[in-house]
């Protein structure tokens, strides 16, 4: 088996290439660069020092992971025939070099010798510490999700200008277009480095891109602060919460502000059926607070914290897609639905018709009215004392009567009818303080309790299916002696 000498040529500057470097290059084994597009090449054509290149290879191969595994593929050949070879790359061997990466993986005999990175010169040339925080992304996978606003960023492998037009679009849409950002080529190359502070949305227009290039995005100062991530809604709500904090805020708790939930998730629906997309941002963004409040209390309580709600919701999606992450065919949706379902009943143990029933989530019905009638009051368009609503019940009552006389069932005058008895009774809760959401979702428990104690009474594999109805009104009659909450 050969060995392979992995080489760091440093950023740039043949100043740069360190003393081991300059060893290898000198040693009379085979070198192998995996592109020529470097300034220390130099190094190599002044002392007459032959070479071989992998350019080649980014013109023929579909890919860069194929360019890389093939690059892997000849140099592990060679180190057979040869005994002992040198392979070469920009900067340090270990920073954004994915070949390396492979040969390491590879089980060959791998010795790697250091270079400078391209990451030191960067930040001298910035004149920034990187001890707040930075994060070096490839700028060929570029996304929004590796974007953070709250730590400096290297976006490296900028070489073409659909790379850095892909770049300038993403940084557009999180920072802003006015956003200022460092343009950097050649760093470390002291006769050709250049840095520029530009606005993002000059990337494209003025400079030319190579392989040398980079941006580098300083995190957004909190004096400047216009746009925030969900570490920073994470911070705003520990500070609410803490002795210094907010005194509404402090005194939350699960049970006094679940009711928000509700009412902000029905704001969100309200918001998207009035096509009102600046409210749907807001009342998502309304909605979200409640996880972090309740997150940041559980967290509090020592029950539980934000990277658990994460962690659960992740887990349960991947989970309940393995036509997609593990690679389970799929005809249709409606197939899609069905193993949702399955295997979300199969997660939860839901084998019975009660166990069903009670997996049925508790969905506001009456909260809208609830609301409206409370904006009414706030005008005074209210009864004066608990016998008008009791005699609106009694009104609202008699007219569904009237229409079902008139009518056919399902008509739509016996649906307005009964729309405005339900209101009336929204209305007689109110006055009885009493949330109608809460009342009915309390009889629905309820139900629910009663059909479990009639399904415990079946013996011998018996189902509702096989019962009469006059068999099951018995058991239900039953049920009811029982008290349930």
């Amino acid at each position: 088996m050969g060995k392979i000498s992995i080489i760091g040529l440093g950023p740039g500057s043949v100043d740069a290439l360190t003393l081991g470097a300059i060893n290898r290059i000198n040693s009379g084994d085979k070198n192998f660069l995996r592109t020529e597009e470097h300034p220390t090449v130099k190094y190599f054509v002044d002392k007459d020092i032959p070479f071989e290149t992998f350019d080649y290879l980014y013109d023929r191969e579909k890919d860069f992971k194929a360019v890389y595994e093939r690059i892997a593929a000849v140099l592990i050949d060679e180190a057979k025939k040869n005994g002992h070879i040198n392979y070469y790359v920009p900067g340090n061997p270990l920073v954004a070099e994915k070949s390396v990466e492979i040969l390491m993986e590879s089980g060959e005999d791998i010795e790697i010798i250091t270079g400078m990175s391209f990451i030191e010169p960067i930040i001298e040339l910035v004149g920034r510490d990187p001890i707040g925080g930075l994060k070096i992304v490839d700028g060929e996978t570029l996304t929004s999700l590796m974007v953070d606003i709250n730590t400096d960023m290297i976006i490296t492998q900028v070489y073409n200008e659909r790379i850095l037009s892909h770049a300038k679009i993403i940084l557009s849409e999180i920072y802003g277009d006015e956003y200022h950002i460092y343009f950097i080529q050649s760093a470390g190359n002291k006769e050709e480095e250049k840095k520029v502070f530009i606005p993002i949305y000059e990337l494209d227009r003025i400079y030319k891109t190579d392989s040398l290039t980079s941006l580098y995005v300083p995190k957004i100062e909190e004096k400047d602060k216009k746009v925030f991530d969900f570490q920073d809604l994470l911070g705003i709500m520990k500070l609410l919460r803490s002795e210094n904090g907010c005194p509404w805020d402090m005194k939350q708790t699960h049970e006094s502000i679940r009711q928000s939930i509700i009412e902000e998730a029905y704001e969100v629906v309200d918001a998207i059926d009035k096509g009102q997309i600046d409210g749907v941002v807001e009342e998502l963004g309304d909605l979200l607070l409640q996880v972090v409040f309740h997150s940041q209390i559980g967290e509090e309580e020592g029950e539980f914290n934000i990277y658990q709600v994460t962690s659960s919701i992740c887990n349960k999606l991947i989970y309940r897609h393995p036509h997609v992450f593990s690679k389970i065919d799929v005809e249709n949706s409606d197939e899609v639905v069905y193993n949702w379902n399955v295997l979300k009943y199969a997660k939860r143990d839901i084998h019975s018709f009660t166990d069903k029933l009670k997996d049925i989530p508790k969905l506001p019905a009456l909260m809208t009215s609830f609301k409206m009638q409370e904006k009414a009051r706030e005008i005074g368009f209210d009864w004066d004392d608990i016998e008008g609503p009791l005699d609106k019940v009694a009104e609202e009552h008699g007219e569904l009567l009237d229409a079902m006389e008139k009518y056919d069932y399902g008509h739509e005058e016996i649906e307005g009818e009964l729309g405005d008895l339900l209101f009336a009774v929204v209305n007689l809760a109110r006055f009885l303080k009493v949330n109608p959401e809460l009342a009915l979702n309390r009889t629905i428990n309820k139900f629910v309790q009663r059909f479990e104690f009639m399904e415990s009474k079946l013996e011998g594999g018996k189902t509702f299916e096989d019962m009469t109805l006059q068999e099951m009104e018995q058991l239900w009659n039953e049920a009811k002696l029982h008290k349930f909450h």
